[in-house]
């Protein structure tokens, strides 16, 4: 295997596992803050340099609910970190921002417009 292959397969690991950990983490807090619930963890991107992690959260409110929850989310960023560096137990434990994933989004108005088409008449 090539280095630069293994490389990127322990850069996908390291964000596994800060998936598993960051999303366990916000379980705890949705369960003692009902203004968080609703919104779910959808996907984690580690930085090249491993110095910064996005999380990603979807719900079912869209933008305008994460918008609003953000500023929540943003007053347990400390603590979420500090609880991940004593889960990970590493050296080095990366800034986080939270951002909205519009992928499923666009993943759902994708098949909308898939469903549409199959349901329309062919034209004879």
């Amino acid at each position: 295997m090539s280095r630069a292959r293994v490389s990127s397969i322990k850069h996908a690991q390291k964000e596994s596992v800060l998936l598993h950990v960051i999303a366990r983490i916000f379980m705890q807090i949705a369960l003692d803050e009902p203004e968080l619930q609703g919104m779910s963890i959808t996907r984690v991107r580690l930085s090249p340099e491993k110095s910064s992690c996005v999380v990603f959260f979807h719900g079912q409110g869209g933008l305008a609910e994460f918008e609003a929850k953000r500023k929540r989310l943003v007053l347990y960023q400390p603590s979420i970190r500090k609880a991940l560096a004593a889960e990970l137990q590493s050296r080095y434990v990366p800034r986080i921002r939270f951002m909205y994933d519009e992928q499923l989004d666009k993943q759902r108005h994708i098949e909308d417009l898939i469903d549409s088409l199959s349901k329309k008449e062919p034209r004879e």
